[in-house]
């Protein structure tokens, strides 16, 4: 397998990227953390694939502070628009392939129906609006792209969902969760795999991509279905988004349809609730 770099190697999907390839016994990937290869330092990404020379290189690597970057606007667009475009640039330059992360949170969700890449992206929000920024700027530097966009996710590793509800069902009686936003929550490790599949299978099927698990849900009853897999007793009690205020607007419906990604790369995907059984028997 040909070299591959990922970017932002520390963080959630970065270290799910390295259990899956620990299973799949890849070992020419090598995972950069932050302080080692900082996307918007150009000098340092010169060095970097000067010494590398990557077949791929993996942006894993983003600004995703949702609120904080309501107010802090220049340095979410640094990390991904600039920061992507930095990576992009020099994957041009390299004959690399650049396989980029991006969000659900490019479109308003204002719609009833999955989306797909060739719906408008409308973003409500900065973090919205900076992420979709990355993804128009990187074909302007390479034609070697994958662009994957995913949702809510969740794993054993860093901080996320599943693992906040875990925690505060443990210590409170009752939690109230928003149940009137809807999307698909995705486990980190089966993104890694599709990422991984990709360059195992050296797939030229260039463009945007939705990935994300199988089925639709809300946050409320995504916790409901995590406080019953973890065997906890907390009482779930059901809000409206307008109950529970945060600085940025998050999408109400943003559902993904995964038809381009299962037919033009090749993968299957797991229903929500199938992959979510398996994170809490790890997490167990």
């Amino acid at each position: 397998m040909p070299t591959t770099l990922v970017f932002g190697g520390s963080g959630q999907l970065g270290q799910c990227l390295q259990h899956v390839a620990q299973q799949r016994t890849i070992t020419d990937i090598v995972f950069l953390p932050e302080e080692q290869a900082d996307i918007l330092s150009t000098e340092t990404l010169q060095a970097v694939f000067a010494e590398y020379r990557p077949a791929y290189v993996i942006n894993c690597a983003a600004y995703t502070a949702v609120d904080k970057a309501e107010d802090e606007v220049d340095i979410a667009r640094r990390v991904n628009r600039d920061g992507a475009a930095n990576l992009a640039r020099l994957c041009g330059e390299y004959g690399a392939t650049l396989i980029h992360i991006s969000t659900d949170f490019v479109f308003a969700g204002t719609g009833n129906q999955p989306l797909t890449e060739t719906d408008e992206a409308a973003p409500i929000s900065v973090y919205g609006l900076t992420k979709l920024e990355g993804e128009q700027v990187i074909p302007q530097h390479t034609e070697r792209y994958f662009i994957l966009r995913t949702s809510w996710l969740y794993s054993e590793y860093a901080n996320n969902f599943v693992k906040t509800m875990l925690r505060f069902g443990k210590e409170r009686e009752e939690m109230r969760v928003i149940w009137d936003q809807l999307g698909t929550p995705t486990y980190a490790i089966d993104l890694a795999g599709c990422i991984l599949h990709i360059i195992q299978t050296d797939n030229t099927a260039y463009g945007l991509y939705h990935y994300s698990n199988e089925g639709v849900t809300s946050w409320y009853d995504f916790a409901v279905a995590i406080f019953e897999l973890g065997g906890l007793p907390t009482r779930t009690v059901p809000i409206r988004t307008a109950e529970y205020p945060t600085k940025a607007t998050r999408p109400a419906f943003s559902v993904m349809d995964k038809t381009k990604a299962k037919t033009q790369l090749g993968v299957a995907i797991p229903h929500w609730r199938e992959s979510l059984v398996v994170c809490m028997g790890r997490l167990k």
